[in-house]
């Protein structure tokens, strides 16, 4: 008789892992397309030219970059194509519109943002703020991840250069009413900029006719390679490069345009483009599926912000008294790529600023994971998560009992 008195393992019993793995966090990065891949080879090993060449070379490479402006403006609903700036991704749109707006303007000190940005803006302010003597406005949300668009119009002053809020929250998938504020801003002289970035590709946009200045998007979040980007820039508005040099994208983005994560792009954003209205229909019921099958099989769980203004791909829930890393760890073992709210640096557990923003204690903001599925997705993906995760969670908070969880917590 066998005198091993040790647990069973934590994943034990558990259904075998997925050979390919299973990917659930597309607001992080999107798998390439097979036909954006197909696009780029050739312009890598055959059609190198640099487009701003006077040879054949160039002139393939350039049709290549000009073709691409015309399908990103198309998905943007821009009116020219001259108004989309190419970029190494969203990081740098978004730096660009901002701090190219302020030395477009060196007379207005103050912006205003949320206390829910992406990093990109969110530290950019708070660096723009403590280190140039900038004035920030960092607006608050609510405990659904909401802005109302009365608080932009009381932050407005007469030096105010500029307002940039996310039209989509990449964490909680919350969407704010930019219309609504881009029309607030206009009316009071100052620019408006819109991070896009997780908005691209999954929302219908017509920049034409909205009331924004500058939009901010990023390649990878849409199937297409990481390294590219775009900004767009409505005709007239005013905006000072930030790398100098040649004149490439008409004198506001110095250096060599990477042609084929480019003209990879525009074959991305032909992709969405066509297949958005049947995504969003069909995403979206894989995410209320995997969202009210969790909800439904684990005690203790919340899904967070607004339930029905978010984005159709986009799930955050929270397991009280459990860490997120954990669940992460036990989940990427069973095969399963998703995101948690909150990341260990220095041996410290850092929450999502996201969360903290909307209010929500720690019991619950240190167990949040985030979903988000494209269209790459299968219902028998989503089906196997809600088999897992429930047994994951339980066997998690069995490790730790209830009082001791009180205690960490």
């Amino acid at each position: 008789m066998s005198t091993d008195n040790r647990k069973p393992g934590l994943l034990e019993g558990l259904p075998p892992r997925p050979a390919a793995g299973i990917y659930f966090d597309n607001n992080a990065t999107t798998p390439v397309a097979p036909e954006v891949v197909q696009k780029m080879v050739p312009l890598l090993t055959d059609h190198y030219g640099n487009p701003s060449s006077m040879h054949s070379f160039g002139a393939r490479a350039g049709d290549e970059v000009a073709q691409a402006r015309q399908k990103v403006a198309g998905l943007l609903g821009a009116a020219l194509p001259s108004e989309i700036v190419f970029t190494s991704g969203g990081s740098e749109s978004d730096n660009l519109a901002i701090v190219g707006t302020l030395h477009a303007y060196p007379e207005r000190r103050h912006l205003v943002t949320t206390e829910v940005e992406h990093p990109a803006v969110l530290g950019l302010c708070r660096e723009l703020q403590k280190r140039h003597g900038f004035d920030v406005t960092f607006l608050k949300v609510d405990g659904a991840g909401r802005l109302a668009p009365g608080q932009v119009a009381e932050a407005l002053r007469p030096d105010t250069a500029l307002v940039s809020v996310m039209m989509a929250n990449n964490e909680t998938g919350v969407l704010f009413d930019v219309d609504t504020i881009g029309r607030l801003v206009r009316a009071h002289g100052a620019v408006f900029h819109v991070d896009g970035v997780q908005a691209a590709g999954k929302l219908p946009l017509d920049l034409e006719h909205a009331p924004i200045d500058l939009f901010s998007i990023s390649g990878h979040k849409l199937h297409a390679a990481k390294g590219v980007g775009a900004l767009y820039v409505r005709k007239g508005t005013k905006l000072r490069p930030l790398i100098v040099g040649g004149h490439q994208e008409r004198g506001r983005r110095a250096g060599t345009e990477n042609v084929a994560a480019i003209a990879g792009m525009g074959v991305a954003c032909d992709l969405a483009q066509a297949s958005r209205e049947q995504e969003n229909v069909e995403v979206r019921r894989l995410r209320d599926r995997l969202e009210q099958g969790l909800l439904a099989a684990i005690p203790d769980c919340q899904a967070n912000g607004d339930p029905d203004f978010r984005l159709p791909n986009t799930s955050n829930i929270s397991f009280r008294f459990i860490e997120g890393e954990g669940i992460l760890l036990l989940l990427d073992r069973v095969g399963v790529a998703a995101s948690s709210g909150s990341a260990c640096t220095s041996g410290s557990l850092e929450p999502s600023h996201v969360l903290r923003a909307m209010g929500l204690p720690f019991t619950l903001t240190h167990g949040s994971i985030r979903f988000s599925l494209s269209r790459y997705n299968t219902q028998a993906e989503v089906d196997y998560v809600i088999e897992v995760l429930p047994r994951i969670i339980e066997r998690l908070r069995v490790i730790t009992p209830f009082n001791e969880r009180r205690a960490t917590f």
